[in-house]
Order: structure tokens, then C-alpha cells, then sequence
């Protein structure tokens, strides 16, 4: 029997960005225009003057925080402007960032990669990157992995373009390579609440339930697994029942049981024939391969 355990590193951040517009240019007064006796306007500098400097107020902040939204690298350059092959989505192959309290996590590749930073201005200051130890049999996951890493150490600028629901990040490398990124609303900001984080465990057998509206449907056999304060499984109180909804992001397996980690959200005014709450899959903990039970 065979136990893998993962763990996420997640990261946030939180943006600030400022702009100034330069103000136009006075143009000297016309005095001989005005009748005689007349004083200057007082806005009008004097005959040769140079027009007075006027300050503008600086532009609004961007309305998107970068803690609401996962941010899917789309495409990347280096400081020549030369595609750099391992950052571009294709296919499966695609680099998620997520930024939560002081940590950038990112996912996409063989291991769960991430550093912690902190904002300055317009900058963000990554410290190295940690990562999980799996090796994956596709070589491109691991090369993104160490390829990720390498772009983003030390000091990275930001801008976000755009507004809710599609905004994009663009970060430009201390190396000078230039990352475009898509965001993708957050579970929390979905939800408009952080959530209970609450662990099940999934069993490998999916197991026929009634639904109202579907015949034949197969719901999750579940029970509640709760860990004391450090990080050891408790014996499990809570009795298996039907899951009678899927929990997002997560894709069952049959013969493999998992303990999942995921955010519980309460949701605002459902259907009359639906939940009123929502699973979202934060993490698997643990999985493990069971053999199919014998027919009778």
C-alpha cells in the first residue's frame, strides 16, 4: 500500500499600481485682447514667461487584487523578444500562479514550486524557490519547473491590465523577459467568502445514490477526517455518507481513495433544487490505491 503525500505552497500578493498624466501646456495670455486698464488674469503667466507647472491627480488603482484571481501563463519572451519554449501553453502543458498572504505558489508543472516575496511599488521581490521532490516521467513538467524559477528570482515588475472577469498580468523579469498572464477569479472571489477548510475522505468506489432529477447517478462515498495541531490524523469519528454534489477541481479515480483538503462555501440564494453549499478542491493529502472489491 502506497501513500504519497503532496503539499501545496501557495503564494499571494496584493497590488497597488500608481500613474500620473501630465498636464497640458498654458498658453500665454493674449493682454493686448483685453481693454485697457485691465489686469492680467491671474492663471496668465507674464509676457515670456514659462507656463506654470500643473499637477494632476495620479490615476486610480487597479480594482483587481492579485489575491482573487489564479493567474495562467499564457505566453513569455525573453529580453530580445524570442518565445522561451518551455513558458508557452500548449496543450496540457500550462504554469498556474497564485498569490496568498506572502507566498507565489506555482502548479502546472512536476512539483508544487514556490517562494516567498514582498511588494515594492510596482516590484515584487522574490525570495528562492522551494519545491516538492517528485520525479515525473515527462521530462518538459520538471524542465517548466526549474525554467519558472529561474525567470521570476529577485526583483520582477507587475502591471495588471484590464477588469474583472478577464484581467491579464504582465510581468516584466529582473533578466528583462516579459511573462503575459490571464487571471481566473478565485474560488473566495466567486464565492465572496474565504471559505471553511474542512478535510474528507473520498472512497475508491463511487456508489449508486438516489438524485431527484438524474436516474442511475453515482455519488462520492465521503466522511469527515480531522488532524490535531501537529498534522496528525485523528481517529475518524464521523460515519461515511453520499456526497450528493462533485467537489470542484477534483477528478475521482476509481480504486483510488484520497483525503482531500478543500474550502466549503456557503452560496448565496441556490436554486430551489440545488445545494447550498459548494466543494472546492484545495488539495489532495493523501491517496492510495485499493484493490477493486471481488464480485459476489
Amino acid at each position: 500500500m502506497k501513500i504519497q503525500r503532496h503539499l501545496v505552497l501557495a503564494a499571494a500578493l496584493s497590488s497597488v499600481l500608481l500613474a500620473a498624466c501630465a498636464a497640458p501646456s498654458t498658453s500665454p495670455g493674449t493682454d493686448a485682447a483685453k481693454p485697457a486698464g485691465d489686469k492680467p488674469d491671474a492663471a496668465q503667466p507674464a509676457d515670456g514667461a514659462a507656463p506654470a507647472a500643473v499637477k494632476s491627480d495620479p490615476a486610480p488603482a487597479s480594482s483587481i487584487d492579485l489575491r482573487g484571481y489564479t493567474w495562467n501563463l499564457d505566453s513569455a519572451v525573453d529580453a530580445a523578444g524570442k518565445p522561451i519554449a518551455l513558458l508557452q501553453r500548449e496543450g496540457k502543458y500550462g504554469l498556474k500562479l497564485s498569490f496568498n498572504g506572502d507566498n507565489l505558489g506555482v502548479s502546472g508543472g512536476c512539483n508544487h514550486v514556490g517562494a516567498g516575496f514582498k511588494l515594492a511599488g510596482d516590484r515584487i521581490e522574490i525570495g528562492g524557490f522551494r519545491s516538492t521532490l517528485m520525479a515525473c516521467q515527462d521530462q518538459r513538467l520538471m524542465q517548466m519547473d526549474s525554467a519558472i524559477g529561474e525567470q521570476l528570482k529577485g526583483s520582477t515588475r507587475f502591471v495588471i491590465e484590464g477588469e474583472a472577469p478577464q484581467p491579464r498580468l504582465l510581468l516584466t523579469t529582473a533578466g528583462g523577459a516579459k511573462l503575459t498572464l490571464s487571471g481566473e477569479p478565485t474560488a473566495e472571489t466567486r464565492y465572496g467568502s474565504p471559505g471553511a477548510t474542512v478535510f474528507l475522505e473520498v472512497d475508491s468506489q463511487l456508489r449508486k445514490c438516489s438524485h431527484p432529477l438524474i436516474p442511475n447517478y453515482q455519488c462520492l462515498w465521503v466522511r469527515e477526517r480531522k488532524y490535531d495541531d501537529n498534522g496528525v490524523a485523528l481517529k475518524p469519528s464521523d460515519e461515511w455518507h453520499f456526497l450528493y454534489q462533485s467537489i470542484e477541481g477534483y477528478t475521482h479515480e476509481a480504486g483510488i481513495r484520497n483525503v482531500v483538503r478543500v474550502k466549503k462555501f456557503d452560496i448565496k440564494n441556490p436554486p430551489a433544487d440545488a445545494s447550498s453549499v459548494a466543494y472546492v478542491l484545495d488539495m489532495v493529502v493523501e491517496s492510495e490505491s485499493v484493490p477493486a472489491p471481488k464480485s459476489k
